[in-house]
C-alpha cells in the first residue's frame, strides 16, 4: 500500500486472503533479447527470480499499476504495449491442502523502457537483465513452470512488435 493510503485503508492479507487478489506483471525485453528479472526479497517465493511485479491498488488502473511496480522493483520506467496473458497463481499449504496459502490473479504484459536506471528497490533484492540464453526454458530453471509459457507468448508479442517497428 503506498504512502498516501488513507489512514482508514484496510491492509491487504497476501496470506491466507479472503479473496484472490490482483496483481501485475512486467515482461520487458531490451534490444538484444534479455529479459528484466527482479530476485524477490518477499514471500511469496522469496529468493527465487521472476518478472517484476505486485499488487494494483485501489483505484489504480492495470497499466499504472505494471508501470508503478517496474519503478519501485527496479527503478526503470516502462509503458505498457500489449497485454500478454492473464494467470491464476494458487499455492496451497504443505500441511492441509484445502487450505489456500496465497491466491493471486495476475495479468502480464509486455513492456517496454522509456527511462529510468536500473537499480533493485522495494521488493527486490536484485534486478538485472538476464540474456536470453539463460531466461529459455531448454537451459534454465530460473522461470517458474507456471511463467513459461506466458513468457513464450511475450517473447512471440516482442518479437512481432520489434519487426513491426
Amino acid at each position: 500500500m503506498s504512502a498516501s493510503a488513507p489512514a482508514d485503508a484496510v491492509m491487504i492479507r497476501r496470506e491466507f486472503p479472503a479473496a484472490p487478489l490482483l496483481g501485475v506483471g512486467a515482461f520487458v525485453f531490451a534490444a538484444d533479447g534479455s529479459l528484466l528479472m527482479i530476485q524477490r526479497a518477499q514471500e511469496p517465493a522469496r529468493g527465487q527470480w521472476s518478472i517484476p511485479g505486485g499488487l494494483v491498488e485501489v483505484g489504480e488502473s492495470l497499466h499504472a499499476a505494471v508501470a508503478r511496480e517496474v519503478h519501485e522493483e527496479t527503478g526503470l520506467l516502462v509503458e505498457p504495449i500489449a497485454m500478454v496473458e492473464v494467470v491464476e497463481r494458487i499455492l496451497r499449504e504443505e500441511a492441509d491442502a484445502a487450505r489456500v496459502r496465497y491466491h493471486y490473479v495476475l495479468t502480464d504484459y509486455l513492456c517496454r523502457v522509456t527511462g529510468g536506471t536500473l537499480v533493485a528497490g522495494s521488493d527486490a533484492a536484485q534486478a538485472c537483465w538476464v540474456p536470453a540464453s539463460a531466461w529459455q526454458p531448454e537451459a534454465s530453471t530460473m522461470i517458474e513452470g507456471f511463467t513459461r509459457p506466458v513468457l513464450h507468448k511475450a517473447w512471440s508479442l516482442w518479437s512481432e512488435h520489434r519487426t513491426a517497428s
